[in-house]
């Protein structure tokens, strides 16, 4: 990761991920396109993808790993923190208004929400599905 312009094509993919991953995830897109492929999706495997941020940002990802750098040890690396990068952009913006970690809190409370998505994914409580209408 020596190249000189590594960080700044890794901040912009960064804001990339996530910004790519909340309009799929998250809002009704223009003219209400993204909440009508994600309804014709269904409760597919496709339709699951698209109501878990997190599990949507690893694949959002992806490509943007490869604009970032050439090596392919360093892209599934910069894959991983592309992703995780999305994530922690997502929890500082999300606006649902459920309690945040303050200063170096590690543990959270669940919610009854929380209890409810747990076993829809493998991120366990982490997980925040939503309805195949989303946010907009």
């Amino acid at each position: 990761m020596d190249d000189s312009g590594f960080w700044s094509r890794f901040v912009v993919a960064a804001l990339a991920a996530w910004r790519i991953t909340h309009l799929l995830a998250r809002e009704d897109g223009p003219a209400d396109a993204i909440v009508r492929v994600r309804a014709r999706l269904g409760d597919g495997i496709a339709g699951r993808l698209l109501d878990c941020f997190y599990c949507l940002s690893v694949w959002v990802a992806a490509p943007l790993a490869l604009l970032v750098c050439r090596d392919p040890l360093e892209r599934l690396a910069t894959w991983a923190a592309l992703s995780g990068a999305a994530c922690l952009l997502e929890r500082m913006t999300d606006e649902d208004g459920a309690r945040k970690a303050v200063g170096d809190e590690l543990l959270r409370s669940e919610t009854p929400s929380d209890q409810e998505h747990s076993g829809a994914c493998e991120a366990g409580p982490a997980h925040e599905g939503t309805a195949a209408g989303g946010r907009g």
